[in-house]
């Protein structure tokens, strides 16, 4: 394999849950740390977990340096890199809860982005199912049915599958359910408020602080479902749908079987492959993909010509990134 010049491998970052499991030992053969591994940070410049490049000139550094000492490689990008994109392993229910927006974000916390996101769902056993949203009419009707602990009453559960896509926007009422893998791409900010947790105790054996106050300021009044029709096109070998093309980010899921070419939209791209294996090359560099692979195509970059037979997904900063 040539020098990485353009093409960022990066080292998964494990984060051990009290819902967690040992499903990304076994979809991806990744050495996680314990059976109660709930997330896998693929992508990251967030101080509570930075991806570090493996390989090529810039090995040992990670994202976020890279980012804050050559801009020019993600196109001349400020701030904080804008995404995160993880794998969540959900063996048990996660708590349900709220993130907020930029405003609040920034007002509230003092931090630069809200959280926004979306999940594409890698396995799901029979009947699993979500928290999407909830029921209530009213802020006042959100506020006295948290109040009186009417959970059941108040949340929109929906029931979900291999393959299926749902756009999370702040302000969503949300909760994981057992026994789903997901993929998440998501605004790079780290702020939960926990609306309900099934009264259930930490490892410690306490019970995991609620932000009910937060969760009822922060949440879409009433839910709206925003995600949107998936569009769908062929590019050479590969089969291209466009889950969302949102403010924020935007979302390619492809799937190859022979040949493409990887089609930028952006200064940079978030690339991870979801089965199978593969290549890209250009006239400078060769490098192999497979499943678990997490990568950052950075600006400059040649057309990559890609080949395998391999699920991959492709995300791409929005305007608000």
């Amino acid at each position: 394999m040539g020098a990485v010049s353009f093409l960022l491998r990066m080292k998964p970052v494990f984060k051990e849950k009290v819902w967690g499991g040992n499903a990304l030992e076994k979809e991806f053969g990744y050495p996680i740390p314990s059976e109660n591994t709930g997330e896998c940070w693929g992508i990251s410049g967030h101080e509570n977990g930075e991806s570090i490049i493996e390989e090529g000139p810039y090995a040992g550094k990670t994202l976020r340096a890279l980012w804050e000492e050559k801009p020019g490689l993600f196109g001349g990008g400020s701030g904080e890199f804008p995404l995160l994109v993880k794998f969540i392993d959900a063996a048990q229910d996660l708590s349900v809860q709220v993130h907020p927006d930029d405003d609040y974000a920034r007002k509230k916390e003092g931090y630069a982005y809200g959280k926004t996101e979306c999940w594409y769902i890698v396995s799901a056993r029979p009947e699993a199912e979500l928290v999407l949203g909830h029921h209530a009419r009213s802020r006042e009707e959100l506020t006295r049915m948290a109040q009186s602990g009417r959970w059941d009453e108040l949340f929109r559960r929906v029931p979900v599958k291999k393959g299926d896509f749902i756009y999370v926007p702040s302000g969503t009422v949300h909760a994981i359910g057992a026994g789903i893998v997901l993929l998440e791409v998501q605004q790079s900010s780290d702020i939960t408020y926990r609306f309900y947790d099934y009264d259930r105790p930490d490892s410690d054996g306490s019970l995991r602080e609620l932000h009910i106050e937060d969760s009822i300021a922060c949440s879409m009044v009433p839910h709206e479902d925003r995600t949107p029709d998936k569009r769908e096109w062929a590019e050479e070998d590969a089969k291209v749908e466009e889950l969302i093309d949102s403010e924020f980010f935007s979302i390619r899921n492809i799937t190859l079987d022979g040949k493409t070419v990887l089609r930028k939209r952006a200064p940079y791209q978030l690339i991870t492959v979801l089965r199978g294996e593969g290549t890209a090359h250009n006239e400078k560099e060769t490098h192999t993909f497979r499943q678990g692979d997490h990568f950052v195509v950075t600006e400059g970059t040649s057309p990559l010509h890609l080949e395998g037979n391999m699920q991959y997904i492709v995300a791409e900063p929005g305007e608000k990134a």
